[in-house]
């Protein structure tokens, strides 16, 4: 077929034909009340006028250049397909053309009206239903795009928190490196090369959208081991994470608030010694980090923190219900704050679990 009308018959498919077929039947049921003729020369007259309605239909439907509405062009169809119809079926029965036009009038007339009846209820009907799907693929694209947006958001939201953060806990961390100078030079070199080595993780992922769990995991642990040297025995910590996992996808900055969050709501309110412990590992085929401490507990204002609240959004964004973050007690005192999110597709790594408890 010429490739130039050939776009004019799109949608004329099995699934149609057969639509077409039980429409014609149930119209041949109803009109057994109004006519005399037998069923099968009504279910004849009812296939020919709904074929013919059906191809021209389709034309008038894909025809681009027009000046009348689509919904114009497909009442018109349905009106010629009916007149033509209602001849074919005379031609195939063995009427005089002539005669379905003056003693035959009223029967023809009735079977076309009765055509353009049916034809105009399925016109109706597929223009409600194309409308409706336009209506429900205009609400998905806003909904996707109010989720990007909402992403958007979060991500300058992180990027602002960063900027507070990063120089407030950078100075703070100098202060304490200038103090220890002063009084124990041992433990302020030790300071200073654990900022090396967190200004070294930081530094090159605090800008992006995604890292991995290794650079994560560097970063959680010299901002650990500052906390110990500032801390002295009040703090222990310990990683544990598979190397496997080190290069899986993980979303920056949000380990690390949880590890800040166990040491300001967990660890700095109790005078004895504390416990952290990050550990990594695969769940259910969903990567599973924990940062488990035996500090304070879940307290209100640790449950409901800006922080924690920012990385549930953000969660949300990014992963939507795939990822989450969990508060559990750890027995026998402190928290586990858990984030679980999806594994890329393909990624390889031996299954483990991570450690649950802060010893």
């Amino acid at each position: 077929m010429n490739p130039r009308i050939a776009y004019l018959f799109e949608g004329l498919t099995v699934r149609r034909v057969i639509a077409v077929t039980v429409i014609c039947f149930c119209a041949t049921i109803v009109s057994r009340a109004f006519f005399t003729n037998t069923f099968f020369e009504l279910l004849l007259i009812a296939l020919c006028i709904g074929y013919t309605s059906m191809l021209f239909f389709t034309i008038a439907t894909n025809l681009h250049a027009s000046a009348i509405p689509r919904e114009g062009r497909q009442v018109l169809a349905i009106i010629l397909g009916s007149f033509l119809g209602t001849i074919l079926a005379g031609v195939i029965r063995g009427f005089n053309i002539g005669h379905m036009f003056t003693e035959r009038l009223w029967g023809a007339s009735m079977t076309m009206g009765l055509g353009i009846g049916v034809g105009c209820v399925v016109v109706a009907a597929a223009v409600l239903r194309e409308r409706k799907a336009r209506d429900e693929a205009r609400l998905h694209r806003a909904e996707a795009e109010r989720q990007q947006l909402e992403k958007n958001v979060l991500e300058a939201r992180l990027q602002l928190m960063q900027a507070q953060v990063e120089p407030h806990f950078l100075f703070n961390t100098l202060a304490n490196v200038q103090h220890l100078v002063e009084t124990d030079t041992p433990a302020a070199s030790k300071m200073l090369e654990s900022l090396i080595q967190y200004l070294r993780a930081a530094l090159p992922q605090m800008r992006e959208a995604t890292t991995t769990l290794g650079r994560e995991v560097d970063m959680a642990r010299a901002f650990l081991e500052i906390h110990r040297v500032r801390m002295g025995g009040r703090l222990d910590f310990s990683v544990s994470v598979p190397p496997d996992l080190r290069r899986a996808p993980f979303p920056p900055m949000m380990l690390i608030s949880l590890v800040e969050n166990a040491l300001k709501h967990g660890v700095d309110p109790r005078c004895e010694c504390s416990s952290v412990a990050v550990s990594a590992g695969i769940r259910e085929g969903k990567l599973f980090v924990a940062v488990a401490d035996t500090g304070a507990g879940i307290i209100p204002k640790a449950g409901g923190g800006v922080g924690l609240a920012n990385i549930r959004e953000r969660l949300k964004a990014l992963h939507g219900p795939s990822a989450r973050l969990t508060l559990e007690e750890n027995a026998p005192s402190g928290v586990v704050a858990s984030i679980e999110v999806p594994l890329p597709e393909g990624f390889d790594a031996s299954p483990s679990q991570p450690q649950a408890k802060a010893a």
